[in-house]
């Protein structure tokens, strides 16, 4: 979450005071080597110290300031020398030569360094601008439905993976899919980007849900014509397919071999919503074929669907028991569906200690009651430790 830093409360200070530290450094280095220059013997050199200043300079700071830090570095080391009378000496000219030839070095070095920062900034705004073309985050409110969507990448920095999640308002009501591809790089974001493509074509043709997941499982079958190797055998996608009519309380709900939704009542109730059949995930129609079932499940105002990956579900603590979200969320009362996903995704963190091996999708849908505000005013809570 935006503003939780993992070392506890004290570490946001404690990073400020490290920034400070690094940023008085250099000039402290240099200053170091004229006292330890001054009051020493002419024998002994504080050529070394002036040689690291420009590189301790050169990760952390512009080229610029690596620069002046050098050029200072170079006319304390002659300075000193003069100072001493030693500058005719073969000794002298030889730590002066070093010290310019390593101010120049960290020069380059600091070029570098900046340039490797401008392709890691330009291939993070590339991979965010694919994630929000591949996954673009819902609407908030979708069909009188309130939406929140999140997707915790278990690499830090990483914005693309197997998981995936959409929502559809259609003519038979809103529509949504939660999936989770099997593998991961390139061939997964591939595979996510062609069940998303044919959910929201098939959402807004097919008349059932049952067709829609059938649809799904003819383009996965067809995208396996054109992988080869071990993903032409073995690749698939749990998904759970929902459909919720806008006239009829209820939700239908077609699994594929994923992690049962939750149902979470306004009084704090959590249900799951266990598939009446079994069913094996997307794109392994070739071993065994038979027809889905939309399971029916009441929806009643005030309650919040909740859907997730098994990011989730297998996420583990210290001991390596699994997080189990019905009973970390029984008896809990969230003002909405962004509350639900952000105290679900800050007590996982807590849980695992921040050491996620998965990533995880996030989908909640809230069904406001009559006369509801747009947002309850009641504190969304997860258990502790010890809940």
């Amino acid at each position: 979450m935006p503003g939780v830093w993992p070392g506890g409360d004290g570490a946001p200070g404690s990073y400020r005071g490290a920034r400070r530290f690094l940023r008085a450094l250099p000039p402290l280095v240099i200053v170091g080597g004229i006292v330890y220059d001054l009051t020493t013997p002419p024998v002994y050199t504080a050529a070394p110290l002036f040689s690291a200043a420009p590189l301790i300079a050169a990760p952390f700071f512009s080229t610029l300031t690596t620069l002046l830090t050098g050029i200072v570095a170079v006319v304390a080391s002659v300075g000193l020398h003069h100072y001493d009378s030693t500058a005719h000496t073969i000794q002298s000219l030889t730590e002066s030569f070093t010290v310019l030839t390593v101010a120049a070095l960290a020069v380059f070095i600091s070029r570098v360094v900046r340039r490797s920062g401008e392709r890691l900034a330009s291939a993070r705004v590339i991979a965010e601008t694919a994630q929000r073309a591949v996954l673009p985050a819902p609407a908030e409110r979708i069909g009188g439905l309130q939406i929140a969507a999140r997707y915790e990448a278990a690499q830090a920095d990483a914005f693309i993976g197997g998981d995936l999640f959409a929502v559809q308002d259609t003519p038979f009501g809103v529509r949504l899919v939660v999936g989770d591809v099997r593998g991961k790089g390139l061939g997964a974001v591939e595979a996510v980007a062609v069940v998303i493509g044919a959910f929201r074509e098939a959402a807004e043709q097919e008349a059932t849900l049952e067709g829609v997941a059938e649809r799904l499982e003819r383009a996965l079958a067809r995208e396996a014509t054109r992988r080869t190797g071990f993903d032409a055998f073995e690749g698939f996608t749990t998904a759970v397919l929902a459909e919720i009519p806008g006239g009829d309380r209820v939700v239908r709900v077609v699994n594929r071999g994923h992690p049962e939704p939750l149902l979470l009542h306004a009084d704090g109730g959590v249900e799951p919503l266990l598939p009446s059949e079994a069913a094996l995930p997307l794109g392994m129609g070739e071993l065994a074929v038979w027809p889905d079932r939309a399971d029916v499940t009441p929806y009643p105002p005030g309650a919040t669907l909740l859907f997730y990956t098994d990011g989730l579900s297998e996420a583990r603590d210290a001991t390596g028991a699994f997080y189990d979200p019905k009973g970390r969320l029984a008896g809990r009362i969230f003002p909405g569906p962004e509350e639900v996903l952000d105290a679900l995704v800050a007590d996982v963190r807590r849980y695992t200690g921040g050491a996620t091996t998965d990533d995880m999708a996030l989908l909640a849908v809230s069904r406001p009651a009559a006369g509801q505000p747009e947002r309850r005013r009641t504190m969304p809570v997860v258990p502790g430790d010890d809940g």
